[in-house]
């Protein structure tokens, strides 16, 4: 059984959380989009966003949480970031008010696939639902590429559902469809295993 736990991000961790999202990019992403894009994706890059996302998050309301694997050593293993739903969180043409301000939205959820299947998603979604029930939040939406399944059948399992939106992005020329799921945030945290 694997030992863990989640914290909120610190500003040394940025470094780390790139390290994750390009590695966990590279792997779960790699038939979804061009592996030239996957390949010319810059690690400095994605740790300078999070060192913003970090250390001058847009609100109080705006999180980085990260998922420790506990061993003889201490290893970040994957992190969750969320904020108040913006127009990001938006389908295209979608009103600006379609998401009221009661909704969170879920901008990653990356566990490194080498530490997959060990609790860590669910303890991140588990202290993610904290946070948003203290903020008030009574509803969350996240985005997932449509041939992503392993994401949507984690959050599927935690009882997240397609809301019926769709977008696809551009990436180099290339339209890669995604679905917006949605939850409601639970009185209770009842935490799905993963």
């Amino acid at each position: 059984m694997a030992e863990g736990y989640v914290r909120p991000a610190r500003p040394e961790d940025v470094a780390e959380i790139a390290r994750i999202q390009l590695a966990t990019w590279r792997v779960a992403y790699r038939r979804i989009l061009p592996r030239h894009v996957l390949d010319n994706l810059d690690e400095a890059y994605l740790a300078r966003r999070w060192g913003a996302a970090v250390q001058e998050p847009p609100s109080g309301a705006h999180r980085v949480l990260v998922a420790v694997e506990q061993a003889a050593q201490s290893y970040l293993v994957g992190f969750a970031a969320s904020g108040p739903a913006d127009a990001e969180a938006l389908a295209p043409g979608e009103p600006a008010d379609a998401l009221a301000s009661g909704v969170v939205a879920v901008t990653d959820l990356l566990v490194e696939p080498r530490w997959g299947r060990r609790g860590h998603g669910s303890r991140l979604l588990a202290a993610a639902v904290e946070h948003w029930r203290a903020d008030g939040f009574g509803r969350a939406v996240a985005w997932a590429f449509d041939a992503d399944a392993a994401t949507r059948a984690f959050l599927g399992s935690t009882g997240w559902e397609p809301d019926g939106a769709t977008r696809a992005l551009d990436v180099d020329d290339m339209l890669v469809p995604q679905l917006r799921l949605h939850v409601g945030v639970p009185e209770e945290n009842v935490p799905a295993q993963r």
